[in-house]
């Protein structure tokens, strides 16, 4: 089967990955499943791979096959595999855990103890074919678009994470800002307005952005390159500051924001990254203020993302490119010139 493997990390967007012919994987263990690929979103995160960002926090061997945002139909399964039939769809939860460590035993996915990362630590979804487990596969109705879906497997479950854990704090009437409109952005804007009652203000560079804000809900839209944020936003809450922040961006002039515009007790939910937070400690202890990390989210929030978009509440923007223009999507990803999300259909 075809696959796009990294060899060597380079921050040469344009020849990061090789179509390279390997061997297609099989159902070995008897809670294997191997899923023929329809769909796999290219991420922020795949351009921070080629980069090696990730060396200092994981192993990887390379050469590696990228994609953790899969969903397909299933072509074979292992012998113990009850929940998913050949010929099913499905959409992968990013991570293959093992179900008998504390965090599994936790419901907290993301820190299965024993966890494989398909696209991180192992080989991922931009192949033909993808090897992952049963604890990871969710069974979708015939009439979801897998191609269009997969980038909920990660893009999704990662928005929709951080706006559950914003929303246990909103109140009806409270202040949410949504930092950047983009391919996750343009998601957790949509789940926030979904599952809260809270007033929604987005801000972002592009205008064609902040309008496709206002179209998914929010209620004001900011510039901010061309506007006094903090002076903005004081206004728009009378004062009050905002309760909530969802920084779909993670640069630092993203998270500095946080402490000039968070309410007393709120916090700055860190979405995207690549950026540094640099606050004095006094900044948390002054309002009980909050930096707040995001890890992908639970298999069980993928499965109620799946619900609100099977409802209609959530709507993905998705272009959608064959294998051999791979690096092509790179290079536009790394350039900001892809609106939503990207998807590849090897």
């Amino acid at each position: 089967m075809q696959a796009a493997r990294l060899h060597e990390y380079t921050d040469d967007m344009a020849n990061a990955l090789n179509i390279d012919d390997v061997d297609r994987p099989d159902a070995t263990r008897s809670d294997h499943v191997v899923v023929e690929v329809e769909g796999a979103g290219w991420c922020q995160t795949d351009n921070h791979i080629i980069e090696g960002m990730w060396t200092d926090y994981v192993d990887q061997d390379l050469p590696m096959t990228l994609g953790h945002e899969n969903a397909g139909r299933v072509a074979e399964v292992g012998g113990e595999v009850e929940t998913v039939e050949v010929g099913d769809k499905v959409i992968c939860h990013p991570v293959m855990t093992c179900g008998t460590c504390r965090q599994c035993r936790l419901g907290e996915d993301m820190y299965c103890e024993n966890v494989s990362f398909p696209g991180l630590t192992t080989d991922g979804g931009f192949a033909e074919y993808l090897l992952t487990n049963d604890r990871a596969v969710i069974p979708l109705p015939d009439e979801v678009n897998t191609t269009e879906i997969a980038p909920h497997a990660d893009a999704g479950i990662t928005a929709y994470h951080a706006v559950k854990k914003a929303a246990e704090k909103l109140n009806p009437g409270d202040h949410a800002v949504v930092i950047g409109v983009g391919g996750l952005g343009h998601i957790g804007l949509q789940c926030l307005d979904a599952i809260t009652a809270a007033e929604i203000t987005a801000l972002d560079l592009k205008e064609s952005a902040r309008e496709l804000a206002a179209d998914l809900g929010a209620h004001h839209t900011v510039d901010p390159s061309g506007e006094d944020v903090p002076g903005e936003l004081d206004d728009i809450t009378d004062g009050r500051g905002v309760e909530q922040i969802l920084d779909f961006v993670g640069a630092d002039q993203t998270t500095s924001l946080g402490p000039d515009i968070a309410a007393p007790g709120g916090d700055h939910h860190v979405v995207g990254y690549g950026g540094h937070v640099h606050e004095p400690s006094q900044t948390l202890v002054d309002g009980e203020f909050g930096f707040r990390g995001t890890l992908v989210g639970q298999y069980t929030e993928l499965q109620e993302l799946v619900r609100l978009v099977d409802r209609g509440d959530v709507d993905l923007k998705t272009s959608v490119y064959d294998l051999d223009d791979i690096n092509t999507v790179a290079e536009r990803l790394e350039h900001g010139e892809i609106e939503g999300r990207a998807v590849i259909t090897p």
